[in-house]
């Protein structure tokens, strides 16, 4: 990779830890997008840009989901007994969700991608609520909604925090609560999902190979990320507690409809 790329990338890793840190929302969905027009320029085939783009944006959460549950761990606000009982499903439905991506065209991986984020940005525009109107399921239930959790974030290289925080507020779990032990979900998703995505992504050819990708992950663009979200999370959350960003999640959620759209050009110039 070229030095202008490098540090593209560690621009890159800023803007998302600050937005992750300001917004309290996983930075997967900024940066996927921007990853695969980066690593277009760093040799990697056009036909699995997507994928590796998604695996890498998922390899970043192992880094940065650390700092954030520490920080809500400090407050008391992650509900642990709830962590252990979802988080087998959690890690079955990663590994599943990155076979099945593997498994996929980019068509349909950028399609799926592009749905979800426009999804999330009309719910965040429309300030959508769930109603708090039943508990949390029993074992069975938590491992069944854990899978699904862990398929849908790994297909889209995220957290997860958009499908689990509404799931718990709607099973009567305080807002607070319900973002800390969502923050604790990231660690085991990234972890399951990004060795999904090695396994998924391991003989595949026509890929760089080590020491550029193991898998679909793009080692290079990893570390440039990981290593400056992870400074630029902490300055955000000290940002959100001086200043309303009730104004700046409508902003962001318009800027998530053009990257949406963005990667539904990606999906359609793939046919």
């Amino acid at each position: 990779m070229t030095i202008q790329i490098i540090l593209a990338l560690a621009a890159l890793g800023c803007c998302t830890g600050f937005l992750a840190g300001l917004l309290g929302i996983g930075g997967g969905m900024v940066l996927t997008p921007f990853l695969t027009l980066l690593l277009s320029y760093a040799g990697i085939p056009l036909e699995h840009i997507v994928h590796v783009a998604i695996a890498t944006s998922m390899g970043t959460i192992l880094f940065t989901s650390i700092s954030s549950v520490r920080a809500h761990a400090k407050r008391g606000a992650v509900l642990w007994n709830v962590v252990f009982s979802m988080a087998p499903g959690i890690l079955v439905g990663a590994v599943l969700g990155a076979q099945i991506s593997g498994a996929l065209s980019t068509f349909w991986v950028a399609m799926i991608f592009a749905v979800f984020v426009y999804a999330s940005a009309l719910k965040m525009l429309l300030g959508a609520k769930p109603t708090p109107s039943r508990h949390l399921p029993g074992m069975a239930g938590m491992f069944g909604v854990g899978t699904g959790i862990g398929v849908i974030s790994a297909l889209v290289g995220a957290g997860g925090g958009f499908i689990s925080v509404p799931f718990m507020t709607w099973c009567n779990v305080k807002m607070h609560n319900a973002v800390g032990t969502s923050a604790a979900f990231g660690f085991p998703i990234a972890f399951a999902g990004t060795i999904g995505y090695i396994i998924s992504g391991w003989s595949i050819d026509t890929l760089p190979g080590w020491p550029y990708t193991i898998g679909y992950i793009h080692l290079p663009a990893l570390l440039c990320v990981a290593a400056t979200s992870v400074f630029f999370a902490p300055l955000g959350a000290k940002t959100a507690h001086a200043m309303d960003t009730k104004p700046l999640k409508r902003i962001f959620a318009c800027m998530l409809l053009l990257l949406a759209t963005y990667m539904l050009y990606k999906a359609v110039s793939a046919l």
